[in-house]
């Protein structure tokens, strides 16, 4: 029987991961773990509460009640939270740097750890986010981690958020993605690094398919 992977993809935000991730684990006809979506589901909910980021004990009593699902909706993967599908509202900028400073509390990762690493846990599954070679899938067959300069990653996600309809500067959006890149990095709990086995690939001047064909050829030769 072929062995089904464990593929990992870490990186700051806007150095490609969703996309890439999405595309390599079509080709693959694997699972696509976004984790980042699901901090942002616990944000989501943080932010209806008006709870504060801060408050540990208030976290820990959102996070016993709140129940997270991804599903499987038209070969893509959906993210519901309390039976509400809130894949598409929770991709805003408040939300995504919401989700940043929540990452850094321990119930919030505790209660999201077992979700992922059930998910993950027969394989076929390309797993992104910020700490998953390092954390939550340590012993992963592959690990990527993937990195841009600040400027081209800056003018990503300003492109995204164009195209999606919100208004956004791209010095907002540079500020924002820097704040961010520190909260990440700086934490105490599973910092924003790459693991000492991952390929580190920096997509500043490269292409999606020419990342995604990178990451192919690497784990292709005896594994496909």
């Amino acid at each position: 029987m072929e062995k089904r992977l464990i593929i990992t993809v870490d990186g700051p935000a806007g150095a490609g991961k969703s996309t890439i991730s999405k595309i390599l684990a079509g080709r693959l006809s694997y699972i696509y773990l976004d984790t980042g979506a699901l901090y942002r589901a616990v944000a989501s909910k943080v932010a209806e509460n008006e709870v504060s980021a801060d408050d540990e004990r208030q976290l820990s009593d959102l996070c016993a009640e709140i129940k997270i699902s991804l599903r499987s909706i038209d070969n893509d993967i959906s993210i519901f939270v309390d039976d509400e599908d809130v894949t598409e509202k929770i991709r805003t900028q408040e939300i995504g740097m919401l989700a940043s400073k929540i990452s850094a509390v321990p119930v919030v990762r505790g209660t999201l750890l077992s979700i992922q690493r059930k998910t993950g846990k027969d394989g076929g599954i390309v797993a992104e986010g910020r700490d998953m070679g390092t954390v939550v899938f340590p012993d992963a067959d592959f690990k990527f981690f993937l990195d841009a300069g600040v400027a081209e990653r800056s003018k990503r996600r300003f492109t995204e958020l164009v195209e999606k309809g919100e208004s956004a500067e791209i010095e907002d959006v540079k500020r924002d993605l820097m704040i961010r890149d520190k909260q990440d990095s700086e934490r105490g709990i599973a910092p924003l690094k790459p693991s000492m086995d991952s390929i580190v690939i920096d997509s500043t001047d490269m292409s999606i398919v020419d990342v995604v064909e990178k990451i192919i050829r690497i784990i292709g030769g005896k594994n496909l």
